[in-house]
């Protein structure tokens, strides 16, 4: 792989960034939702991850289902915005909230973990093709985790008061 640029730290920190809020988050309030402050964090430097991600495909002239998942993430942002702040989907609003803000987080790990085995250790990564069987079990666990915990989200906000 090539050397990682400037910008591509960038993109980088403010992923690890979006990542350990979106933690945090889930923890603590059960959901990503604008009126947390470490969520509010999360969606914003989310954000900045998939349109960073977008500027990295400019800089390399390859379009490749990393920035596929930068498109969902901006598009799965926006859905869960509206979904938040209007009551167009009615009673389903808080639970497309937590689909779409959740699924963002499995947006980020996917080219997260294929990066970083690609790359470390620096002499001899972990995997050398996305089509290796490691990466594999992790985008099936990152799916698995993302179902689990959106189910748990969703029972969770079954419970909560209208």
């Amino acid at each position: 792989m090539p050397e990682i640029t400037l910008f591509g730290w960038f993109h980088t920190v403010i992923g690890i960034v979006a990542i350990l809020a979106g933690v945090y988050s889930l923890i603590k309030f059960k959901v990503i939702g604008w009126d947390h402050p470490t969520s509010k964090i999360y969606l914003v430097c989310t954000f900045l991850a998939a349109t960073s991600a977008l500027g990295i495909y400019h800089a390399t002239g390859s379009f490749n289902p990393a920035h596929g998942l930068a498109v969902l993430t901006l598009l799965a942002l926006a859905g869960g915005r509206i979904a938040e702040a209007t009551s167009i989907f009615g009673g389903f609003s808080k639970y497309l909230q937590a689909t779409a803000y959740s699924a963002t987080f499995l947006f980020h790990m996917i080219p997260a973990i294929t990066d970083g085995l690609r790359r470390l250790p620096v002499d001899d990564p972990i995997v050398t093709t996305q089509e290796d069987p490691l990466l594999r079990g992790f985008y099936l666990a990152f799916l698995i985790t993302y179902l689990v915990g959106l189910t748990l989200q969703i029972l969770w906000l079954r419970k909560q008061p209208n």
